[in-house]
């Protein structure tokens, strides 16, 4: 392949949107993605949070989104996804309010959750992942016109407030799905087994609405409220994963992170969300025309194993990467030490990961910090800028109630994938 249609990491920063709290980029493109890092209500004029409550928060986080989508030319109904964390669950009617100003017309897909501690004690962090249809190819935009394909389905939850699914490219990204009947628009009756199989039903009705597998998955996020749930959840989990006889057949499991919430939204136990595969993409082609495109697992020994999720499951031109905790990969146990120590296995299995899929740390386009003591943020900065010296990966950090194993911290990451997952010859 010519150098010249190899797509390139595309880092970016506006004056005109916070710059100067911690070492990541406002925003990173790679082919037809923008990954923005998680806004706080900063003013960029005094790097302040912004005065007033949670509506001043959300509107500040919303206007700083709109900044630097105004710096690299694109507008607010390119967003994809909108991920929001807020400290209080019972501030989700207030930011929804503020919200519909953002998207009037036009919603994307959502998530929203409750968490224990934001970074500079903010109400609010919004997040967001943008449509990148000229591409990244250097000095080649993208030829054909993408599309935005948005679908619902009466078969699962609906909301006003965003869309089931979203797709752009060779990504379908979908809402995180709560435990709730979409016959009574009420939450499932029982525990959180009967929480979490309602969340990949509704999952699952979805994929099917647009005529794709629940194996076509290659991401999973679960959000829960209590920890010491997560057996439940598995039990459930794999009655759905793997699906079908092909992915049986190899054991495929998506990529996965979990995360324990303060709350979440109609006190629900569980909610899911799904990353997916879209073969087809969205260009405006004839079917024949189409390329191809296969997922493409991989595990290492030298990082942490685990049944029940891939180390990475690349597709297209992103491998999604498990959320890593501090694990010795020989003993299976966690490193000695502290917070420190932590963050920095927590990376090395990160880069043992990539290295092992022939890609470098210098690959990843997004970072995904989960801490459970919120004041450890300089101390994670510290290791982190050891590993990204540029700062380029666009970035996210929450403080959680717990963590797998009493972990301190855990870290997710996507990486760019140039050569992409075209079908072996």
């Amino acid at each position: 392949m010519a150098s010249n249609k190899i797509n390139s990491i595309l880092a970016r920063n506006t004056e005109n949107a916070p710059k100067s709290i911690g070492p990541y980029s406002q925003t990173v493109a790679f082919s037809h993605y923008n990954n923005l890092s998680a806004q706080l209500p900063i003013d960029p004029k005094s790097g302040k949070i912004v005065a007033g409550g949670i509506k001043e928060q959300t509107e500040q986080c919303f206007k700083n989104i709109k900044s630097i989508l105004d710096s690299i030319d694109h507008v607010m109904s390119d967003v994809v996804r909108i991920t929001i964390f807020v400290k209080n669950i019972k501030d989700s009617d207030a930011v929804d309010e503020v919200y519909k100003t953002f998207f009037p017309t036009y919603v994307p897909t959502r998530t929203t959750v409750a968490v224990v501690a934001l970074p500079m004690d903010a109400l609010v962090q919004i997040e967001a992942l943008v449509s990148n249809g000229e591409g990244t190819i250097p000095n080649a935009p993208q030829a054909g016109n993408l599309i935005k394909l948005i679908n619902n389905t009466a078969n699962a939850p609906m909301s006003s407030l965003s869309a089931q699914t979203v797709s752009f490219s060779h990504y379908n990204n979908i809402s995180a799905q709560l435990p709730i009947d979409p016959e009574t628009g009420r939450l499932v009756t029982g525990g959180v087994k009967e929480q979490a199989g309602q969340c990949l039903k509704n999952i699952k009705t979805i994929l099917n609405s647009i005529d794709v597998p629940l194996d076509d998955i290659v991401k999973i996020n679960i959000f829960l409220k209590n920890l010491s749930d997560i057996e439940a959840i598995n039990e459930v989990y794999t009655t759905f994963f793997p699906d079908s006889a092909i992915a049986r057949a190899v054991a495929y499991v998506p990529a996965r992170t979990i995360v324990a919430v303060s709350a979440l939204s109609m006190d629900a136990l569980v909610q899911i969300e799904a990353v997916v595969s879209h073969g087809d993409g969205t260009p405006p082609q004839a079917i024949e025309d189409r390329h191809g495109i296969v997922i493409k697992v991989s595990n290492t020994e030298n990082a942490p194993k685990s049944s029940l999720s891939t180390q990475t499951v690349a597709f297209s031109h992103y491998n999604h990467i498990s959320a890593q905790l501090p694990l010795n990969p020989k003993t299976g146990k966690m490193v000695a030490g502290g917070v420190k120590e932590q963050t920095e296995q927590c990376l090395k299995n990160i880069k043992a990961i990539l290295e092992s899929i022939s890609h470098t740390i210098e690959d990843v386009v997004k970072v995904n910090i989960f801490l459970k003591n919120i004041t450890d943020s300089n101390v994670v900065d510290e290791v982190y800028t050891t590993f990204f010296p540029g700062g380029i990966p666009a970035r996210r950090t929450v403080g959680v109630s717990a963590l797998l194993q009493d972990a301190l911290i855990q870290i997710d990451v996507v990486v760019s994938n140039a050569e992409g997952t075209p079908p072996q010859v």
